[in-house]
Formats: C-alpha cells, structure tokens, sequence
C-alpha cells in the first residue's frame, strides 16, 4: 500500500513534469492507458512494471485528488473507453465534470487549458445524447451551453467544429449555414481537418451562402492531407474526390495550387 502511495506522490510530480514540458495533449490520438503508461515511466525511482492494473488506477487517483487535470482526464478517458478498467460512464463523466468545475475559468493560455476545454466538450456530449444508464439526463441546452463555453471562452478548435455543425443540423441551434461556415471557419484555421472538410463542402455547394468554388476544394484538399492516417480520411476522401471530380478544371487547378501554397498554415491539429 506504500509504495501505491509513494507511486501517487511520484505520479503528481510527473504531471507537473509532462505539463511543463507539453508532453501531453488531449487531442492527440493517443490512448489514455499509453498517456498514463508515459506518466509512470517519468516516475522518479519508480518501476514502472509495479503500476499496472489496480496499481495504476490507485496511482492516477492520488495525482487525481491532488488537483492534477491530467490524471484526472486519463481516468476520465479509461473509464469512459473501458481501457484498463471497466466501463462506467459515470465515473468517466465525474471526473470531467471535475475538470470542467475547478477550472472553467483558467487563462485560455494556461498550461491546461486543452484538456479543461475537452471537458466541457466531454460532458457536452454526455447531456446532449443523455446516459440514462449512468444518471445523465438529456439536457441538449445545457449541452449547447458548454459547448459554447468551450468554443468562445477557450477557443477549443473541436468544440468550434462541433457547434458549426451544431448551426447545420435540424433541431439544434436552427439550421444557420452562414453562421455554420463562420465557427467551421474559426476550426479551419486551426488545422481541424473536419471542419476544414465540411467547411470546403459548404463553399463548394453554396447552400445558404454563397459559393466559392476553388476555396471550398482548396479547405477539402488540404482537410485530406491532415486527415491522412486517421479515422476520418476515409469521409473526407469521398467528399474530396466527389468534389474534385465534378469540379470546374480551372477551380480544381487553382484549388490544388492554394492548398499547395497556404496549406501548411493550416496543419497540425
């Protein structure tokens, strides 16, 4: 039992130590069992091999009550995924929701602000499609609402996507594509492939704003070149090639020449 909390102990000080250094993103295709894996391998003088299992989670749990967001979103994330622990969307949901309480006010520059603004996305997600299982209710509104906070507040390019398709779907925040393609836009420049792909389907097609052919395959374009490798090529190749093929030549020239150009001003998320 000591050396569990000894490990805990060791475990804060790596929180800090990965913060400091950025180590550590929730946006990142990262799994939450490898993040908190890394996090034991940075414990001073401790084996790694002792924190598996119990050990690990008991470990994460005293970062946790220490006030580290970063423990606390690895055992948000492991209890929502089931890797490592068993499933239980309302442990997953507690630990956000902490998260997102203690810190709904830091700097949007600050070291954590990343992972408190996937929180609110987090639990945004729980009320809006409700979790009966786990005493969460659907609460679409209250779902609106931290979305929102997510996206203004912080800045949050995945809460920005989310809330520009928020403005495209039936029975959301009223179908908008004007104000759709302006959050989809704040997240394209930012590197979201997403929402650069919905961003470029809006310009190619011109509903509800007017169309700009060789920008919308320019955003598709360089939206397949960030998505490349990840779960979201496969959809964004279809809209890229459907596109692409019934495009103007002179569109698809100059798209393809704009993405080769400015594109890398738009990598990275």
């Amino acid at each position: 039992m000591s050396s569990v909390r000894s490990a805990a102990f060791a475990l804060t000080a790596a929180c800090s130590a990965l913060l400091a250094i950025g180590a550590v993103l929730p946006a990142q295709a990262q799994s939450a069992l490898d993040a908190a894996q890394e996090l034991a391998q940075m414990l001073d003088g401790a084996n790694a091999t002792e924190l598996s299992g119990d050990n690990l989670v008991s470990a994460l749990e005293g970062a946790a009550s220490a006030g580290q967001p970063i423990a606390l979103w690895q055992l948000g994330t492991m209890y929502e995924t089931g890797a490592g622990v068993e499933k239980d969307p309302a442990k997953a949901f507690q630990y956000f929701s902490r998260i997102a309480n203690e810190n709904a006010d830091a700097p949007p520059s600050s070291l954590d602000a990343d992972i408190v603004a996937q929180s609110f996305v987090k639990i945004g997600d729980y009320f809006m499609h409700g979790v009966p299982d786990a005493g969460i209710p659907q609460d679409a509104s209250r779902g609106h609402t931290l979305l929102m906070h997510a996206a203004t507040y912080f800045g949050d390019a995945d809460a920005q996507y989310r809330v520009g398709m928020l403005y495209l779907t039936p029975d959301e925040l009223g179908v908008n594509p004007l104000q759709g393609a302006r959050w989809l836009s704040l997240a394209a420049r930012k590197g979201h492939p997403g929402a650069q792909a919905r961003l470029g389907e809006l310009l190619v097609r011109g509903e509800g704003i007017v169309a700009q052919p060789a920008e919308g395959l320019m955003w598709l374009n360089i939206a397949l070149r960030g998505a490349l490798g990840t779960p979201d090529e496969g959809w964004i190749r279809e809209l890229t090639d459907a596109a692409m093929a019934s495009a103007d030549p002179a569109d698809a020239e100059a798209a393809l020449t704009a993405a080769d150009t400015i594109g890398g001003q738009f990598a990275g998320f």
